[in-house]
């Protein structure tokens, strides 16, 4: 029985697990997107979100933490630099995981996890769409304006006309 045993065991002991998790989270921060089981993107979730809070605060002592759990100086330092920044408003939830279906071999839950403020598809989506102007006018209004100012203009009545190709007829 599992009672009051809050962390998955993921099949390996502690040491092992712990390794396992440092190397995930590294590579987390390197790529900021991996694809993993669904259960290690679960127990990666929990590993990393507070080393990213810890990463808010750029101290001596943070970074020897963050260290002390990574084992990894760039990651560390890809940590503090690019990923700590660009978090700090904020509040929690610096990870996403999308589930993928599951595998072919096992039948395992395959899974995505990524970092939110890094992912380059929604991002641009949301600035793409702050730059679009939204009006509650008809756009009705706009179209014979643009017809009349066509029709305004002088058409060419000449050689212009006559050189350009006659078009063909489609389909046959």
């Amino acid at each position: 029985m599992r009672h009051g045993n809050k962390n998955n065991a993921l099949g390996r002991k502690k040491a092992h697990r712990d390794s396992l998790l440092s190397n995930m989270a590294c590579s987390l921060i390197e790529h900021k997107r991996i694809e993993t089981t669904l259960a290690k993107a679960k127990a990666l979730r929990g590993f990393v979100e507070p080393l990213i809070t810890k990463s808010k605060e750029d101290s001596t002592h943070s970074r020897r933490v963050v260290f002390s759990y990574l084992q990894n100086k760039e990651a560390t330092a890809i940590l503090f630099r690019d990923v700590a920044p660009k978090v700090a408003e904020r509040p929690g939830g610096y990870t996403r995981i999308i589930k993928l279906g599951t595998r072919v071999g096992d039948a395992a839950e395959r899974a995505m996890i990524e970092m939110v403020d890094f992912n380059t598809l929604y991002s641009a989506k949301e600035k793409a769409g702050a730059e679009v102007k939204r009006t509650r006018r008809s756009r009705r209004s706009a179209k014979p304006a643009a017809a009349a100012g066509a029709a305004a203009k002088p058409e060419n009545t000449g050689k212009a006309a006559e050189d350009a190709p006659a078009e063909e007829p489609k389909g046959e």
